[in-house]
């Protein structure tokens, strides 16, 4: 019996790290190097000696993005990219910038769930369940107003005002990646071909050849 409580609970151990190293995957994939000496989801970590104080600063955030382009917004994305010393921590942030009526398009991040806090004006943000109620939950906020994305769901933001908005999110990923919908799906590189999308879409060729001349 107790030989039986020892196997089964190593069974259950294998299974909550499977579980783990899922829950904390850094990027979309990691193919594997059988003959590097690195096994590493992420980033590998700098000599802990070498480390400043400029490894954990990023400067800049107060300064309003350019929403001078057809969507009329500016994300600035403080991720490990920018800030080294996120590693590890499974955080990111960004300011969004939005001319008036500018968007946000529709848009994933496959590895974060994020926090939304809106600094300035009036904002329409909502998000889609999965399949198959594809549910829209949506809400107009107000300055100092605050709206949660989980993690992987298709969500955007529109300025409901006549002024500039700004926001900033918290991002539980210190790489927490975006898929915009329409660049994915009509900017795909090589393209999804037409026969797919106009059966995907139920509508004609041409409609789809637009669509993916305009990215």
């Amino acid at each position: 019996m107790e030989k039986q409580l020892v196997l089964l609970s190593l069974v259950a151990l294998s299974f909550c790290n499977f579980a783990f190293a899922d829950e904390q995957a850094l990027q979309d994939f990691c193919v594997a190097d059988p003959n590097g000496p690195v096994r590493v989801n992420g980033l590998a970590c700098k000599n802990p000696m070498l480390v400043q104080a400029n490894d954990f600063l990023f400067r800049g955030l107060n300064m309003p993005g350019n929403t001078s382009n057809p969507i009329g917004s500016k994300v600035t994305l403080v991720n490990v990219a920018m800030l080294p010393g996120l590693n590890t921590l499974g955080i990111a942030m960004a300011r969004i910038d939005y001319a008036p009526w500018g968007l946000n398009p529709p848009h994933l991040h496959p590895r974060a769930t994020e926090i939304f806090t809106l600094i300035e004006g009036s904002v329409l943000v909502g998000f889609v369940t999965s399949n198959p109620e594809n549910r829209l939950i949506s809400k107009i906020l107000q300055k100092g107003d605050v709206f949660v994305f989980p993690k992987g769901l298709i969500h955007f933001q529109q300025n409901l005002g006549h002024g500039h908005a700004m926001a900033i999110s918290g991002l539980s990923n210190q790489n927490p990646g975006i898929v915009t919908v329409a660049n994915a799906v009509f900017k795909s590189n090589p393209d999804i071909s037409s026969e797919v999308l106009t059966k995907a879409f139920q509508v004609d060729k041409h409609i789809i050849d637009q669509l993916q001349s305009k990215f």
